[in-house]
């Protein structure tokens, strides 16, 4: 037990950065995916149907093919065409596209969610759909998209792990690269797989919390 317990405090160092760079790459993700996402959701709001035809097309083309596939077609394909990206940079922005079909798909629920008697009676006071958007819809649909919001985050730190494909350094990269030039499969996923569970269960804490704040208001 000593023993594994020193190779665990050995690996430590080199697991952290890991672990930073999944954290990274995990929130610049989520802004990239939180940011398109609402684009489409409001884009297929809009009474323009060739707007909502093109967002429920992406929607439906991005959620139907594995993110794994997408990140290789950026980082592997995109050269091809003259667009170089670092292997951070396209995992960064691969889940982010992946990830922002799932956020339009939550911002939609909200905005479909909202009473459509407020709308109708914010048009009948003169406002304009862009201040609707930004006064009525866009507040009462963030709230209401709170806690899938906050589950996706959770997905997203898990599914983070998939850069490692594209050499991305983060955790699950570097526990491959200990566990290949040590052998100690073993100790280095275990650590891995705990160090995943102690990032995920604060988002988790938090996704509840959302969950019965949503529930009770």
């Amino acid at each position: 037990m000593s023993e594994a317990l020193s190779r665990a405090a050995d690996y430590l160092p080199v697991l952290m950065e890991g672990v930073w760079v999944t954290i990274a790459v995990t929130v610049l993700s989520l802004l990239v995916s939180t940011v398109l996402g609402l684009f489409w959701a409001i884009l297929g709001w809009t009474k323009v149907r060739a707007f909502q035809m093109i967002s429920r097309t992406f929607i439906t083309v991005i959620r139907g093919i594995p993110i794994i596939v997408q990140l290789f077609y950026i980082y592997f394909v995109m050269p091809d065409i003259g667009i170089n990206l670092t292997a951070f940079q396209a995992g960064v922005i691969g889940m982010g596209i992946a990830y922002s079909a799932y956020q339009a798909e939550n911002f939609r629920a909200g905005i479909e969610a909202i009473d459509r008697g407020q709308i109708e009676a914010a048009q009948s006071i003169g406002m304009s759909d862009n201040l609707i958007m930004r006064r009525v819809i866009l507040p009462q649909a963030f709230r209401i998209a709170l806690p899938p919001y906050g589950n996706t985050m959770i997905m997203m730190l898990k599914d983070s792990s998939l850069v490692s494909t594209i050499t991305v350094a983060e955790l699950t990269r570097q526990g491959q690269l200990i566990a290949s030039s040590t052998f100690d499969n073993m100790t280095v996923f275990t650590l891995v797989a705990l160090m995943y569970l102690v990032m995920a269960l604060p988002l988790t804490y938090l996704a509840r919390q959302l969950e019965k704040r949503y529930k009770n208001a």
